[in-house]
Parts: structure tokens; sequence; C-alpha cells
């Protein structure tokens, strides 16, 4: 794939590890950032060896601390619009990718880097991971579809309340909220998880996990998730990895999927 300035990839065996490589700023976004985001993700989008990917921050201290605020404090009405509106559209093509993405979440995930990791499929955290949607210290609100997700994630009540506050979390305080799923000791510790629960998902059918994602996001971007669901699991049953999981299962033996 095409050399990123802020973000670092390896590929390795399927998996994408994408980490945002900005420590000097605590690995910000700026809008270089949010469009090498945009690319790496349709890169995974057109790639068939990549199977899923990872996203994680460099260094210790930061996952993604938030968006630039240097670029923030320029915005007017007109470009404000069309910097939440780029940012949306770019976070939403990771909410619906058919491959899974897991966010590894490494110290700070404040504003759009909070954004950023709900926007991904689920999300695993070290010890000293802290979560907050800081946008109103600012005079805004979150742009990049914070306000939807963290309310779809933790509840109305307490979403008002992080996004009104601005105030921080733990990771475990997140885990208890189901923001998190799980939480590790250390940076290397979490890697090791997300590479451990990608391989899990990666050994099952990938057109019905890209189905799952499908009518799993249905439920909040459709009138008819049920629907969604009925039909993909429809879809499925017309697939090759169908018949091979369903044979596999009968003959007690491990299945062999081709994404077919």
């Amino acid at each position: 794939m095409e050399n990123f300035k802020n973000i670092h990839t390896t590929l390795e065996n399927g998996v994408l590890l994408a980490t945002i490589n900005r420590p000097e700023s605590l690995n910000a976004l700026n809008t270089l950032t949010i469009q090498e985001i945009g690319q790496m993700i349709q890169y995974v989008y057109d790639t068939p060896e990549v199977k899923g990917v990872i996203i994680t921050g460099s260094g210790e201290k930061a996952f993604v601390a938030g968006a630039d605020i240097k670029e923030i404090a320029e915005l007017n009405e007109v470009n404000a619009r069309k910097f939440s509106e780029a940012g949306q559209d770019i976070f939403a093509m990771i909410e619906d990718c058919e491959k899974p993405v897991i966010a590894a979440v490494n110290g700070f995930a404040l504003g759009g880097g909070c954004e950023l990791a709900m926007s991904c499929h689920f999300r695993l955290a070290s010890a000293n991971a802290k979560f907050g949607l800081p946008e109103v210290s600012l005079g805004v609100i979150p742009g990049y579809g914070g306000t939807q997700r963290m309310t779809q994630l933790v509840g109305k009540g307490k979403a008002m309340e992080l996004i009104m506050t601005g105030d921080m979390i733990s990771a475990e305080e997140a885990k208890s909220l189901g923001l998190v799923n799980h939480v590790s000791e250390t940076k290397e510790e979490l890697l090791e998880l997300a590479n451990k629960i990608m391989s899990n998902i990666l050994d099952k059918a990938p057109l019905a996990i890209g189905m799952a994602v499908h009518a799993i996001n249905a439920l909040y971007t459709e009138q008819n998730g049920y629907q969604t669901e009925a039909n993909n699991f429809s879809n499925c049953c017309t697939t090759e990895d169908f018949k091979e999981g369903t044979q596999a299962f009968i003959e007690k033996r491990k299945a062999v999927f081709t994404g077919h």
C-alpha cells in the first residue's frame, strides 16, 4: 500500500496493523491524518489480502489525544460543516467495513480519538487508557459521530453526562459502561489480545462476518434492522461457506472457509 506520513502500517497473516504515528502531538488527528485514515480503510476494502484491521496509536501515552485544535480554531460555519461531514464519512467507512476492525486503545482516546475508537467494531484498552469527549470545553460538540455512537454504546443518560461535562473516564469504567470489551495491563498484552481475538474472528466465514456487521449496524441506521438481518441470513445460506460450515459441523471436523 502507499506510504503514509502519519500512519504506519504492517500486514501480517492477513491482519493490517494501522498505527496512528504523530507522537509529537500525542497522535492528534489533523486533516492529513484523517485523509490517510480514509485512504487506509479504502485499501482494506479493495485488497483481498487484508482480512482484518487493528487500529492503535504510537507510543505509550496516547491512542489519539484528539483533533488538531489549531485547525479547529480556524473553522467557520461553512467549512466546519465540511470538516464534520468529511470525518463522519470516513468513520462510517470503518463502521460499515465488512472485515473486522478492532481498536486497540493505549493511553488517551479523547475527542476525535474517542470517536475513531467508537467507529471500530469494538474496542480493547490498556489499563492506562482514558476516554472522553471534551469538545464542549472548546465551545463545540463532537463532530465525527461522537454524539451518536457514544449514545448507542453507553445509553442516553451516560452519554449526556460524558458529553456535557467533557469528563474523562478510565479504562475500567469504560469497560463497565460497555464502551470497552476488555482491558489489558500493558500495550504489549493489549496487542496480543487484539491479535488473538482477530484470529478467532478470521477463523469464521468471512462473508457471514460482513453480513453480521451490516445487520448489527442496521439497528441504528435503518428502520427495520430485523428485516436486514433476515435478508442477510438468507444471503448467507446461498454461499459455499455456509455449505462448508454446516457440513463440517455434521462431519465433526474443522471448517475451511474460502470467502465464497
